[in-house]
């Protein structure tokens, strides 16, 4: 048997990101780059809120501006029938837009006052809705609730506060089996994860990841289970919560998601830039 110190040094090696990891710099020159979406018809959506738009990547041609107004969109996601819904930072809500282009809203208030600035986003393959409702900056002087939320909207639109905090939830995920819920805490530099009940309501709430270095904003998982938190820089912890590996893009990252047709590409949205990272890894999405 290994003495404890060196299996944990071999450990860590072995999982180390590989030195020849290509990352290629796609898209530069945003005032913040947030949310990047890859859809099955071969393009990757991402926000740049403070220019309040929505910019279309495709291979080989210059970014197209998706929406003009995009009031504020932050996280994004599709669902299994390709409707995108997106959380409208500015506009206080989340809404879904179908694929002939209606917009419906979903939630913009709890028990009669406005949603403070919704973030991220995740819906899981049954229809089941979880997004996180926190404040930051300017967005603090509006606010109309007490308290920081994680809301849950089930199939049938019905709205229900998921979990109550102090501190601001932000990038949300779920576990491959959509059986887990992780929530990054920004202001406590925690991911928390819940266990989905069911009827779809997160439960068991406890603290998964501690003192992650930056403050952590994006999540994503892989199809093994591993999670992806972007902070000071992406970390990548196994699903007990014990950080195997990390990657430096050169800027601070705010959010990422899987993309190419193969989900095999990681793409991140940094400060003023969007990376596209080939991995050995596979993605796990619910859409």
């Amino acid at each position: 048997m290994l003495p404890r110190a060196l299996g944990l040094l071999l450990s860590v090696f072995l999982y180390q990101v590989p030195e020849e990891l290509k990352i290629e710099r796609v898209v530069s020159k945003l005032a913040y780059a947030d949310s990047p979406l890859w859809s099955h018809e071969s393009f990757l959506l991402y926000a740049d809120p403070p220019n309040n738009k929505i910019y279309k990547l495709s291979h080989g041609v210059e970014p197209v501006i998706f929406r003009e107004d995009s009031h504020g969109a932050m996280g994004m996601t599709f669902d299994a029938l390709g409707r995108l819904y997106v959380c409208e930072a500015r506009g206080r809500q989340v809404t879904r837009v179908d694929k002939k282009g209606k917009v419906e809203v979903l939630a913009e208030a709890w028990q009669g006052k406005k949603l403070n600035a919704p973030n991220d986003i995740v819906v899981r393959k049954d229809g089941h809705v979880y997004f996180t409702d926190p404040a930051f900056g300017s967005q603090l002087d509006s606010r109309e609730l007490d308290f920081y939320g994680v809301y849950h909207i089930n199939p049938k639109g019905e709205l229900s506060l998921a979990a109550k905090w102090k501190s601001r939830p932000n990038g949300i995920a779920l576990s491959p089996n959509g059986r887990t819920l992780y929530v990054t805490d920004s202001d406590e530099r925690t991911v928390r994860a819940y266990d989905i009940e069911k009827e779809g309501a997160p439960g068991n709430e406890r603290v998964l990841i501690s003192n992650i270095e930056g403050v952590p904003d994006g999540i994503r998982v892989d199809e093994k289970g591993n999670l992806y938190v972007a902070a000071k820089e992406i970390y990548i912890y196994n699903s007990a919560g014990k950080r195997i590996s990390q990657i430096n893009v050169g800027e601070t990252p705010a959010n990422l998601a899987w993309g190419d047709n193969d989900f095999g590409t990681l793409y991140v949205a940094a400060r003023t830039s969007v990376y596209r990272i080939h991995t050995d890894a596979k993605g796990s999405v619910q859409y």
